[in-house]
């Protein structure tokens, strides 16, 4: 392993737990392939003769009993029987009629003797909740007529354009939205908006919705607060038609602290799927946390993967938590400078991190075009580089400090106070070979305790400054034009993909807030007021064609998938970033007073330049002040370290 490439000497011992463990899973029975697809076989399996076979792992429990609508939720007439290595089995056969036992829709609970909590299967399907309980019910999901996709997948974008979603929020309305509302009204507005990735958060079901999806009870279930698994996979299926990937928000870092519908105390004991004592609590998220070293955790980690692909055609996933999965101490109280100390050592989760690389290897081996991301706030080197050569093997990482960054500048400096060096420091301030996603702002910036960056921008002048029949005043201006420029700036040059939370696009207003005690369970921030954009006489629908219009001009000349830009100038006084990238020339003045004419820009390749986007149209909330047919001819004159350069008529300022 090349020492620039791999954990050095922890890396080359890492990469051999995991050879070890690969091994073991090819020797397993049935292979690797039948490991990973445990799913067919655990919680429940309809046999081809209607019988059902029913099949947990429980290793501390002394007896497991199924009970539900099948049997009048008699607690004692159908026991397990106990297997080999903790397993337990229960075989149910068909109906005098020869229809199963259990019919679909009906609701089932895992019981032991002795306790009065009932249980739902860690591998169940489907779970619901009535609308007066607080607890989810394991419900045998079995359609006579199962969804089927008819549209391929996507190939994998060249360049990644992600916007994240959340199925609950997606609508003006002030409720949880559906699957079904938003393949029919947010897909349409996906795919005219220019993305070619969707990110799902809050999939996987979580009994507490203000957890934004992130303390999950049942990791094989869709969330049904949304609508049936079925309405999920035609979604996904649309999605498809349009030419979209949908990665899932996969969270493998840690689970739901509940007992009655999660997996925590599942066998009776404080182990189970987790670490027992210490180690098996996250302080900070007041849940549990997964022994990946554990054969049988093993198989239910990796064959939820495949069950979301396989079931569901997800194209790929986002893994949340990275950070706190790696290291011992889980970054709670750590900050990460970049010094390799901070890497390798003790501190590091060898048993998490074999798991990602087990993980990503598998996922990349049986699914080509399958595409991966890490969640991690650390810089851990190697994150996105081949398992072969001693990396994690994720396609891309999040670039976290950019969002922070912009968040930064805006709360505690001035604009003739932002440093164009630093930020540009920090947009570039990534790997060399390791991809980043670079993104202003995600679903984290907008959270209650924080704002969206138009709000941070515009503030309560959005409630009323925002109509296009009137002049803007200097706050809506300024606003609007930054808004556009850091986008811009942040897809041009932060990294090799680019991520928008939804409505952000168009400078959605206020924060986000899911309906809980402390704000009287309203569900007024939590939605997405997709009417704003439709309404022609409100400058959101400005600020989303020119969202729309930057993607489709990366669709076009491609800089996400190009090589990193080249930096011509950053330059203090004039408040200007130029740089180069895909042979396109990006042009920012930032300064908040000065205008330049005949401004040298730095070039690489010579011949004649013309403007493809431009913040300043009308169209975009802009002031309309450049001309569109001017053309631009490089002259053999060395500039900041380029062969030639162009003299740019006119460089406008952020307000006239």
């Amino acid at each position: 392993q090349g020492s620039h490439l791999s954990h050095g000497i922890e890396g080359g011992r890492e990469y051999g737990l995991f050879e070890k463990q690969l091994t073991l899973l090819e020797e397993a029975e049935g292979g690797f392939d039948q490991f990973t697809r445990s799913y067919k076989s655990y919680g429940v399996q309809r046999m081809p003769d209607n019988s059902l076979v029913f099949k947990e792992w429980a290793p501390a429990a002394e007896a497991l009993f199924l009970t539900g609508d099948f049997n009048g939720w008699d607690n004692f007439s159908h026991p397990y029987s106990k297997k080999d290595f903790g397993k337990w089995e229960l075989h149910i056969p068909p109906k005098e009629d020869k229809t199963p036992a259990v019919a679909h829709n009906s609701k089932l609970k895992v019981s032991r003797p002795g306790e009065r909590l009932y249980r739902i299967s860690p591998w169940a399907k489907y779970v619901t909740r009535h609308e007066k309980s607080v607890i989810y019910d394991w419900v045998h999901w079995d359609p006579p007529q199962p969804y089927v996709h008819k549209h391929p997948r996507p190939q994998k974008p060249r360049s990644l354009r992600i916007y994240e979603s959340h199925v609950g929020i997606a609508s003006p309305e002030g409720k949880v939205a559906s699957y079904s509302n938003f393949t029919h009204n947010v897909l349409p507005r996906i795919k005219d908006l220019g993305y070619n990735c969707i990110q799902l958060m809050a999939i996987m079901e979580h009994a507490y919705y203000a957890s934004f999806g992130y303390q999950v009870t049942s990791f094989f279930a869709a969330s049904s607060r949304y609508g049936t698994p079925e309405e999920l996979k035609e979604l996904i299926d649309v999605a498809h038609s349009l030419g979209i990937i949908v990665l899932l928000d996969v969270v493998h870092s840690h689970a739901s602290k509940n007992t009655e519908d999660g997996l925590n105390r599942f066998d009776g004991s404080d182990s189970c799927f987790f670490h027992s004592g210490p180690r098996g609590e996250h302080s900070l998220w007041d849940s549990r946390l997964f022994n990946y070293s554990g054969w049988e955790v093993l198989r239910f980690l990796l064959s939820n993967l495949r069950w979301w692909m396989e079931e569901y055609r997800f194209d790929g996933f986002r893994f949340d938590g990275v950070t706190s999965m790696l290291y011992h101490h889980h970054g709670i109280g750590s900050g990460f400078s970049g010094d390799y100390t901070e890497y390798f050592g003790l501190h590091v989760d060898e048993d998490s991190l074999v798991y990602l690389m087990l993980a990503n290897h598998i996922l990349h081996t049986l699914y080509q075009d399958c595409i991966t991301i890490a969640e991690d706030v650390s810089g851990m080197p190697t994150l996105c580089r081949p398992v072969q050569e001693g990396g994690l093997g994720f396609d891309y990482r999040l670039a976290m400090a950019i969002p922070d960054k912009w968040i930064q500048i805006l709360k505690e400096f001035k604009d003739e106070d932002w440093n164009m060096g630093n930020i540009v420091y920090t947009m570039t301030n990534r790997r060399y070979g390791e991809k980043c996603i670079a993104y202003a702002e995600s679903h984290d910036q907008a959270l209650v305790g924080d704002k969206t960056l138009a709000f941070w921008l515009m503030d309560k002048d959005m409630y009323t400054n925002m109509s296009a029949l009137i002049p803007m005043n200097s706050v809506i201006d300024r606003g609007i034009q930054l808004h556009k420029m850091i986008r811009l700036l942040t897809h041009g040059l932060g990294g090799e993909g680019y991520l928008n939370f939804m409505g952000n696009e168009f400078g959605h207003p206020e924060w986000l807030d899911f309906p809980r005690v402390g704000n009287n369970e309203s569900y007024h921030y939590a939605r997405r007021q997709f009417n704003l954009v439709d309404l022609d006489h409100l400058r959101y629908r400005q600020l989303y064609a020119f969202d729309r219009d930057m993607n489709r001009t990366e669709d076009k000349y491609g800089w996400l998938a190009a090589p990193p830009a080249y930096i011509s100038a950053k330059h203090e006084g004039d408040k200007v970033i130029v740089f180069e990238r895909a042979n396109v020339i990006f042009i920012f003045n930032f300064h908040a007073t000065n205008s330049y004419s005949n401004y040298r820009v730095a070039v690489g390749p010579p011949g004649k330049y013309k403007i493809k986007l431009d913040s300043d149209e009308i169209q975009y909330g802009g002031h309309g002040r450049l001309d569109h047919n001017t053309e631009f001819f490089t002259e053999p004159m060395e500039f900041n370290n380029l062969p030639n350069s162009i003299l740019v008529s006119k460089l406008y300022y952020l307000l006239p």
